[in-house]
């Protein structure tokens, strides 16, 4: 379990607590209904400076939430991008005040589908209207104003948070001095909707669904949900890792000729699914993926991303990992070339890495060298502005 002394050694931001920020100023949705109000749940670590330049933005994936680093009491594991924010790593929290929310529609305690609606005194469950990429920098930028906060020094993320990354150099181009955008894509493939369509099938098929109000019956969506998790996580690795970890290793070492779990990809998958049905809302779920789906900046521009892209003022870092097959490379290099199109500062990288989609969580050294050298160079360009 975590306590302050364990984690001073290990170069991180040590214990954190979440706060709760209250907006009642009315939300107006693309999907063209409105939130009457609703809340943030927030972690900073490090010093805002006296000038409020120094504040770096994190945007979570689609499973993740504001607890990106450090320890809550009692915990065993820090946050999910641990590995790369707190004093002298990547995002250094001994130069950055590092901001990370979760966003509206999730579950970890900002205003979503397990929220109570005042209106009904019952949780929102399937009535939380859809939110998208867009409404999500509305709300981050309303909370940059609450703390005061007039341009952001970096907004960073890793697939659907690179996605927002990108949104807020479109909506709020003055406001982003640069930009993190790592294993993300312009807009999602068929492909990948097709794996969103069929996960959401997955729960909402599932008889204990109850066309999402699941709350009202004690109950929880755990099947479709599970099998959910475990399709996603089988696009997040690659078949290179899935080969390496697990080969076609048996449990038991011997073939049972049996449906239940033999080999252990198949207990691998299986675990994460019920982990994650432990931690997870399935309504949220839907709506994290529909955001992901409908993602699109370039679509009010005519599918054009360059002229998207026009008007943006940020510096930008873009990066891929070659064995990430749900958002390859080629995707990263459409938005450097957008980019490129209209003469706007972007570096590239690309990351020789076996870890498929994950690798954006993992430690790897020229990753966190390309995160190191970009921001170092950030914070020259900050003191020149």
């Amino acid at each position: 379990m975590a306590s302050a002394d364990q984690t001073a050694t290990d170069h991180s931001v040590g214990l954190v607590e979440p706060q709760t920020f209250q907006f009642d100023e009315p939300l107006l949705l693309v999907c063209g209904r409105t939130l009457p109000g609703y809340q943030l749940v927030v972690e900073t670590y490090g010093t805002l400076n006296a000038d409020k330049s120094n504040a770096l933005l994190i945007c979570h994936a689609l499973s993740g939430d504001h607890h990106a680093a450090g320890y809550h009491e009692g915990d065993a594991r820090p946050g999910w991008w641990d590995q790369h924010i707190g004093p002298g790593k990547p995002i250094d929290t001994n130069h950055y005040y590092v901001v990370s929310l979760n966003n509206i529609g999730g579950c970890a305690g900002s205003t979503g589908p397990t929220s109570i609606n005042a209106e009904t005194g019952k949780p929102w469950g399937p009535d939380f209207p859809v939110v998208t990429v867009t409404d999500w920098v509305v709300t981050q930028a309303r909370l940059a104003d609450r703390l005061g906060i007039d341009r952001w020094a970096a907004v960073a993320g890793g697939s659907l948070g690179g996605m927002q990354a990108l949104q807020w150099t479109i909506d709020f181009p003055d406001r982003v001095a640069s930009a993190l955008i790592i294993a993300a894509s312009p807009k999602l493939s068929a492909q990948n909707i097709a794996f969103n369509e069929v996960a959401r099938r997955a729960i909402m098929s599932d008889p204990d669904f109850h066309q999402g109000r699941y709350a009202e019956h004690a109950g929880v969506p755990h099947h479709g949900l599970m099998l959910a998790r475990m399709l996603g996580h089988i696009t997040y690795i690659s078949d290179d890792m899935m080969r390496e970890r697990f080969g076609r290793e048996l449990r038991e070492g011997k073939v049972n000729f049996g449906f239940d779990v033999e080999f252990q990809i198949e207990s691998y998958l299986r675990h994460q699914g019920e982990t994650f049905v432990d931690r997870f809302d399935a309504n949220t779920y839907l709506l994290m993926t529909k955001a992901l789906d409908y993602f699109d900046p370039a679509e009010p521009f005519g599918g054009d991303l360059g002229k998207a892209l026009a008007n943006v003022q940020a510096r930008f870092l873009v990066v891929s990992f070659t064995s990430d097959w749900r958002f390859s490379p080629q995707r990263s290099r459409e938005i450097v070339a957008a980019l490129h199109q209209n003469r706007k500062p972007v570096s590239y990288a690309e990351i020789e890495s076996p870890d498929g989609h994950d690798a954006f969580l993992l430690p790897h050294d020229r990753y966190e060298a390309c995160l190191r050298s970009f921001l170092a160079q950030n914070q020259t360009a900050g003191r020149a502005h």
